[in-house]
């Protein structure tokens, strides 16, 4: 097993705590020399504010914790593909490497229908690795959206 899924297995349990709270399961966190920087969990719903994803929680966090919004040579684990804001987001965070867990084809913003992280337009571009757990992460996806319907 590989350290990505180790920290992935951590971004599922934050994802799960997402969806125990009601929000839609994404958990991601910032790795940075095998220590976490800071960790999130989908939480737009409970706090009233559409930019409260995972992925901008966990740099939110991290950026504290470092006392820096510049977050270089960390990775950004999360279990869905990154929608365009939060890709924005994290090129201007400059982290350095994103892995991610499911594929989102409608609005993924790492290779799926955008591909932001790595646009020559911004000044700076991220190593984004996904697919990793990517069955457990979507699993956990499908399951919260087939309680819904």
């Amino acid at each position: 097993m590989s350290r990505d899924d180790d920290w992935m297995r951590r971004a599922l349990e934050l994802a799960a705590r997402a969806e125990a709270e009601g929000e839609v399961p994404v958990g991601a966190l910032v790795v940075r020399d095998e220590q976490v920087l800071g960790e999130g969990w989908n939480q737009p719903v409970a706090l009233r504010d559409p930019t409260a994803h995972a992925e901008i929680l966990a740099m939110r966090s991290a950026a504290l914790k470092v006392g820096d919004y510049r977050l270089g040579g960390a990775t950004l684990y999360v279990t869905l593909e990154p929608c365009p804001m939060c890709a924005a987001a994290i090129a201007h965070a400059r982290i350095g490497r994103l892995v991610f867990g499911a594929w989102d084809p409608r609005q993924g913003a790492a290779g799926s229908a955008f591909n932001l992280v790595s646009a020559p337009e911004l000044n700076h571009r991220v190593d984004a690795y996904g697919g990793v757990l990517s069955e457990e992460c979507g699993a956990l996806l499908k399951r919260f959206f087939a309680s819904r319907r």
